[in-house]
């Protein structure tokens, strides 16, 4: 039996700040195509676990080692990478030091979550919403 076609499968780390004021959190200014700023994340690796790809790519993006919190969501539209259908493990993270852009990352800047005005990559714009769902309330976003 031949094995299915199926999504990739990517991870990816909302950084909480947590040595400043009000937890700000760390996006990346992506190098690649799509443009945009994001939140740090990739691809996960063959033989690797979704967290451990969530800590690899936040530490190749940002330079800085996280803490994984909780699972935000699964993000699976067909039409949110344009790149092709993609899923995505949003994780929240938190983390020590000042990040500093590198790999996939032309740039790195620290945000307060409910005022980001850069042009977001992908559907993070939503995810960031739900986040703040999340901050506010405890409560996990519900499952769309």
């Amino acid at each position: 039996m031949s094995r299915p076609q199926t999504p990739v499968l990517a991870a990816d780390a909302i950084i909480e700040l947590v040595d400043l004021p009000d937890k700000p959190i760390v996006l990346i200014e992506r190098k690649n195509p799509p443009p945009g700023w994001a939140i740090p994340g990739g691809f996960v690796d063959i033989g690797e676990s979704v967290p451990d790809a969530a800590v690899r790519e936040a530490l190749e993006e940002t330079c800085m080692e996280v803490s994984l919190q909780c699972l935000l969501g699964c993000y699976s539209d067909p039409s949110r990478d344009p790149r092709g259908h993609t899923v995505s493990m949003i994780y929240v993270a938190q983390a020590h030091g000042k990040p500093v852009a590198a790999d996939d990352a032309a740039s790195v800047g620290i945000f307060d979550p409910a005022d980001i005005s850069v042009p977001l990559a992908f559907d993070h714009e939503q995810i960031l919403r739900d986040y703040l769902e999340y901050r506010n309330t405890g409560i996990v976003p519900a499952i769309t």
